[in-house]
């Protein structure tokens, strides 16, 4: 047996070996500049200079502000259009399924930087189709870039139409693993569908639930690419920017590595807090 163990961690001594290079040592690394001041030199250590900033920065909880209330507002919005989805997408009456799942998984798999553009091209306030579809109902335009309001809701429009079919497929993966016999009782027993969904697959699925919404929760404390490309870095005035790209700007703009190890840090922290919170809140009764 000891052999067997020792020629199974020869194998993965190399992939130990780059996890350790680039995962491990970066995480202990950048967890150690949060404590230095890092715009002298030679950087000093200094415990209290990034994480004292880091209270009373008003950029901070700015994007402290905006990260959570997309997390409030668009994770349950995104993840109750999942399920509904994957609902139809798990429906015999359904043609063509397959051709249905491949369509609402998409998304993912499209470039960041192609449907961005896309995005911008469509709420352009001239001649965006957005804006012509208010129009041909009456409904005046709206300046969905340079109002706070608008372009945060486009941010979540947009997170929710890139993942939204990807939980739905999670969802539906889940759905189709509750034995058939259970719904088959129900139906000799006279259960409607409706009494069915609320009784018997969302208490069956809400583990996968749960497993979408920590990945989502996750997601969003890390959202960066929605506001940097489709808002111009957080516009208008911060008014879209999150905590990643508060970090992108403090590190990778202003070179202020120590302030920007700081907010990650704090971000990672949030994120396993809500999660372990979520965890808590949805845990099986005793």
């Amino acid at each position: 047996m000891r052999n067997r163990n020792a020629t199974a961690y020869r194998f993965l001594t190399p992939y130990l070996l780059i996890f350790a290079v680039f995962w491990v040592w970066p995480i202990i690394s950048s967890f150690m500049i949060s404590f230095q001041a890092t715009r002298t030199v030679p950087w000093r250590f200094a415990p209290g200079f990034n994480w004292g900033r880091l209270i009373g920065d008003p950029a901070f909880f700015n994007a402290l502000k905006n990260t959570l209330l997309i997390l409030v507002i668009q994770v349950p919005v995104m993840i109750s259009l999942a399920l509904v989805m994957a609902v139809l997408l798990n429906s015999p009456l359904l043609k063509a399924r397959g051709l249905y799942r491949f369509a609402f998984f998409a998304p993912v798999v499209v470039g960041e930087v192609a449907y961005s553009a896309v995005f911008r091209l469509m709420f352009n306030l001239d001649f965006g189709i957005i804006n012509k579809l208010l129009n041909s109902v009456g409904l005046p335009k709206i300046d969905w870039f340079s109002n706070v309001t608008p372009a945060m809701a486009l941010i979540m429009i947009a997170v929710t139409w890139r993942w939204a079919g990807y939980n739905a497929i999670i969802l539906l993966a889940g759905m189709q693993s509750i034995p058939e016999d259970v719904y088959e009782a129900a139906t000799l027993d006279r259960v409607s569908k409706l009494k069915q969904f609320f009784y018997i697959t969302l208490p069956l699925l809400k583990p996968v639930i749960v497993f979408c919404l920590v990945l989502s929760i996750i997601g969003t404390m890390q959202l960066f690419t929605e506001p940097f490309l489709i808002t111009e870095r957080g516009g208008p005035g911060g008014g879209t920017e999150t905590l990643g790209l508060l970090l992108y700007r403090q590190g990778f703009r202003s070179l202020n590595f120590g302030y920007a190890s700081a907010v990650a840090y704090t971000m990672a922290g949030l994120a396993i807090a809500i999660t372990l919170a979520q965890l808590w809140l949805t845990r099986e009764p005793k």
